[in-house]
């Protein structure tokens, strides 16, 4: 098989939608017989993808994934964790087959920095990897000013739980140990922000869990939006599975959020307030640290790309994939950045060998659980267009309403499992 027949086979064949790529000079001189060096930083859905998609495109590529921890823990799944339906550690994903099957470097550290002059990375350690290409995919990091009360020092004590790690746990035992009758209360952020149908599973799994432990308690989400992702079909799912359990507070209700006790429990809205046993606060969003660090954002706190190959539009060595960048109306969801992570790594081993690169396809699948057996989902396809000079959705679709929400449940199961293996090999 050619080197242009792999690549367009891998693209294609890919379980989770296959991507092709857009118009774009990233050709780049390199003096021959040297190594074109790639370094991926962050080890979530998008690096771990971009990384093994590099090698799996074009396998003499250098590539370096740089990753702070030794095991990532995932954020999808979470809302599973938290309700009962799996141990913590079912999040953990590790780089093993990534280093052993793939032949890619994997680097445990922090970025200090990224110096973008130099095109270099350098780490806590003082390590420097030099690079053609950095494939960035940060996540999110939190607007800590957004609503009064609730900052980072106040989120160790009322967890946001929006992030893999120890606070999906402390959630999950702050719900085991709600007084009987108690409430629950979910504070939604407002658009744009990671997982648009998370909270509203999340308060779905915690209405399973306590169904069957604390059925008298209920559930509020006060939501600073007038409406939401896969909203009839939430809806039609709670009425369905926990009738009289959960209530969704808009703004177009009781008012804007004004501020947040911590102390109490208590959130103030413009007309009304209400007292939690459970409180969880999901706070608004922006890219993640070294994004916003690397002066790779804008004033939206996103960072801006050309979405014909995701590079950044603040440096013509970077492509930002994953939740930090801003792609609309493609959602911020794990299976956008390996979408996304795919079109970078195709556009980076083309700029590799002098090729320009195509016009993008990319595909976001999205599932949500409302109970162990009964799931929804929704499909967007999204094209690069000329004449917007961005991406334009040409089909989305949701779960029928009539559907099988059992057949749901068993395909979510197996999306789950492919796209782990998927991304992380």
């Amino acid at each position: 098989m050619s080197g242009m027949d792999r690549r367009r086979f891998l693209l294609h064949a890919a379980a989770l939608g296959a991507t092709t790529l857009s118009p774009g000079s990233l050709a780049a001189a390199k003096p021959a017989g040297a190594p074109f060096r790639v370094v991926v930083i962050g080890g979530g859905y998008g690096g771990a993808t971009a990384a093994r998609y590099l090698k799996l495109i074009k396998p003499d590529l250098d590539v370096t994934l740089v990753e702070r921890t030794q095991r990532y823990v995932s954020c999808p799944g979470s809302n599973e964790v938290i309700g009962g339906l799996h141990p913590a550690s079912w999040l953990e994903r590790r780089y093993e087959n990534l280093r052993r099957n793939s032949g890619i470097r994997i680097v445990c550290d922090e970025v200090k920095e990224l110096e973008r002059s130099r095109r270099q990375v350098i780490l806590d350690t003082g390590t420097r990897l030099p690079y053609d290409r950095v494939v960035l995919s940060p996540g999110v990091a939190f607007r800590w000013d957004a609503w009064a009360g609730y900052d980072e020092a106040a989120s160790r004590r009322i967890p946001h739980a929006w992030q893999g790690g120890p606070q999906t746990l402390e959630l999950r035992e702050e719900l085991a140990a709600m007084r009987r009758g108690g409430v629950m209360v979910i504070v939604a952020p407002p658009n744009p922000y990671r997982c648009p149908p998370g909270p509203y599973e999340r308060a779905s799994l915690a209405a399973y869990y306590l169904k069957q432990r604390n059925p008298r308690a209920k559930i509020l989400i006060i939501d600073p939006k007038t409406q939401f992702s896969k909203q009839a079909l939430f809806l039609k799912g709670w009425e369905d599975l926990y009738p009289g359990m959960i209530e969704w507070v808009p703004m177009s209700a009781e008012g804007a959020i004004d501020r947040i006790d911590v102390t109490r429990r208590t959130v103030h809205l413009d007309f009304g307030q209400h007292v939690a046993d459970v409180l969880n606060v999901i706070p608004p969003q922006k890219a993640g640290t070294l994004a916003e660090r690397s002066g790779l954002t804008d004033e939206s706190g996103w960072c801006p790309i050309d979405a014909r190959h995701f590079l950044s539009s603040r440096d013509p060595f970077i492509h930002v994939i994953g939740d930090a960048c801003s792609a609309p109306p493609m959602p911020k969801s794990a299976f956008a950045a390996n979408t996304q992570a795919k079109v970078a790594a195709a556009a980076i081993a083309d700029a590799a060998e002098g090729r320009d690169a195509g016009t993008p396809t990319l595909i976001n699948h999205c599932y949500s659980f409302l109970a162990p057996d009964y799931a929804i989902s929704v499909t967007g396809v999204y094209r690069y267009s000329e004449s917007e000079h961005g991406l334009t959705a040409t089909a989305t679709g949701e779960t029928p309403m009539d559907a099988d929400r059992r057949l749901e449940a068993r395909s979510a199961r197996a999306w789950q499992r492919h796209f782990a293996r998927d991304a992380f090999g």
